[in-house]
């Protein structure tokens, strides 16, 4: 059994993100159940679909006025590059490296999920942001400053009275 399954645990009431996290999901457990044969294939399956994932992530917080320098967006590009080193030392050889990222993920994207990313569905449900289009329905509701640090209680020109807890 895989170390991550989805459940409605996960899903932040946007459709369009959901879809994204089950796909991540999958991906990742097609990772953690792939043969030494198949790992680098299924691993290089997941990292470009997480380069996409949070580019679709990145440029929704870029629509919405998240400051390009957030740290939720940050986090995004710190842990592709850390994806990227995993593939560079899989190819070496090393595909324990792998192993031990997947199972780093299944604990890591929860919480990336439920602190950072449900902060982010929040805000976009907020402004009426429709990720299919890229339109903001409510305009008046985007903040009047950009908005720094994650996305979440930590952050200038968000309303956090109902922000996840943080996750310890």
């Amino acid at each position: 059994m895989a170390a991550l399954q989805w459940s409605e645990e996960l899903a932040l009431d946007l459709p369009q993100m959901d879809h994204t996290h089950q796909e991540f999901v999958a991906l990742l457990q097609a990772v953690e159940s792939a043969d030494d044969a198949a790992l680098i294939g299924a691993w290089e399956d997941l990292v470009a679909h997480t380069d996409a994932h949070f580019a679709q992530e990145d440029r929704w917080m870029q629509a919405t006025r998240f400051a390009a320098g957030n740290c939720h967006s940050t986090q995004h590009q710190v842990v592709l590059k850390i994806m990227r080193e995993g593939t560079d030392r899989a190819r070496q050889g090393e595909l324990h490296v792998l192993r031990e990222m997947a199972a780093e993920l299944a604990v890591w994207f929860p919480q990336h999920t439920d602190a950072m990313d449900a902060s982010l569905a929040q805000h976009l449900r907020r402004v009426g942001f429709d990720p299919a289009t890229g339109s903001v329905q409510k305009p008046g509701a985007l903040p009047d400053d950009l908005i720094h640090g994650c996305g979440g209680a930590c952050s200038s020109g968000d309303d956090t009275s109902a922000q996840p807890a943080a996750v310890a």
